[in-house]
């Protein structure tokens, strides 16, 4: 469908964009109105992980094969491209800061990038993701998903209506946990033995009341009742819904984040919880943008598609071409912020495409990148 095929490249592309404006981001009070366009620019793609999310869900449930079958084709796509990015975008990292020794590269923390640091990346990938691998974040919470899909599937395929409205109602309760947590001190919550967690969360407890079901999870339920669900609203309905609630989401984002890191600078946590994926304004985000590309019933093209098909491997491999993209745009005079993100955007987007049809040329790296 076209409309999917749109969705994914669009996903893509905000994440690439997001990641363009975190270097401007981080200079914050070193640099107010640079930090300020690119809180504003990313605040603005937030959406762009939970339609990554809802798009699997669509393509995927209800799940058709039996448990072990599903595992294996779906972590088997995942777990070659895991290991194979994680060993390789070290040392691409370490070979770009090498080229820069003796240049002043602005963006180079090269305590991160040395020799012995860059071996130790090599086997610790198997714990979690490093700075080299950011975006590998996603692939080990993906694999999450994949073990429950199948497992949840049958009942969204049976649940009534009405069941999936309250399941939706709780998920959608525990969108505002993020701020209830940083509301709690405030009426006097002073924690359990200084942990701030809630509803059970404690030190040796992690699994607090609403665990089960918050997270991304709710967005994989989202899309499917969206799917088997479909809202019949016109255009003007629609857009007198959607517009309003993206623009609430984003303000609220984009004020807060603004708001968080002057009253506490440097507590990286409190900046962090604004821009949750699963919080409350990026939920309002994320579904106006999914029901207007749902509803545009955009018709099936080749060329999205082949795009469509390649925004994995784009995905996996963006990262170090957005640090070269800012390397190279930060050395042109005169450029506002935003268009300075704006021309670093496309670029990533279009190098990580050739480096991913070049792979998928060749048998032997296919695999890593579909």
């Amino acid at each position: 469908m076209g409309w999917i095929d749109l969705l994914c490249v669009l996903a893509c592309f905000l994440v690439i964009l997001s990641h363009c404006c975190d270097p401007f981001v981080a200079v914050f009070d070193n640099d107010r109105p640079v930090f300020l366009q690119g809180v504003m620019a990313g605040s603005l793609v937030c959406a762009c992980v939970p339609l990554f999310v809802m798009m699997t869900a669509v393509l995927l449930l209800p799940v058709r094969m039996d448990l072990g079958s599903f595992y294996r084709r779906r972590l088997g796509r995942i777990l070659p491209a895991l290991v194979f990015w994680s060993l390789l975008l070290p040392v691409l990292y370490y070979l770009y800061y090498m080229s820069w020794i003796g240049t002043s590269s602005p963006s180079i923390d090269p305590a991160l990038f040395t020799g012995e640091a860059t071996l130790r990346k090599l086997w610790t990938f198997v714990f979690n993701f490093t700075y080299d691998t950011t975006p590998l974040w996603y692939l080990y919470m993906l694999a999450g998903l994949y073990f429950i899909m199948p497992i949840i599937s049958p009942w969204l395929e049976r649940v009534p209506k009405r069941d999936l409205h309250l399941v939706l109602a709780i998920w959608g309760f525990t969108l505002l946990l993020p701020y209830v947590r940083m509301a709690a001190p405030l009426l006097g919550y002073a924690g359990n033995s200084g942990n701030m967690g809630l509803y059970g969360e404690c030190d040796w407890n992690i699994y607090g009341t609403f665990y089960y079901v918050s997270g991304f999870a709710g967005y994989i339920v989202l899309a499917f009742y969206l799917v088997k669900f479909p809202l019949e609203w016109s255009w003007r309905c629609l857009l007198a819904v959607c517009i309003p609630s993206f623009a609430v989401g984003y303000l609220i984002t984009l004020i807060g984040f603004v708001e968080m890191q002057r009253h506490f600078p440097g507590d990286y946590a409190c900046l962090e919880t604004i821009w949750y994926f699963a919080g409350i304004n990026v939920f309002l985000m994320t579904v106006p943008v999914f029901l207007i590309v749902q509803k545009a019933a955009v018709r099936a093209r080749l060329w999205l598609a082949r795009l469509a098909g390649a925004t994995f491997g784009i995905y996996l491999c963006h990262f170090i071409f957005v640090q070269g993209a800012y390397d190279l745009v930060v050395q042109i005079p005169g450029m506002p912020t935003i268009a300075r993100i704006l021309l670093m955007a496309p670029m990533a987007f279009a190098v990580s495409y050739v480096v991913v049809w070049t792979m998928r040329s060749w048998r032997v790296t296919r695999r890593f990148v579909e």
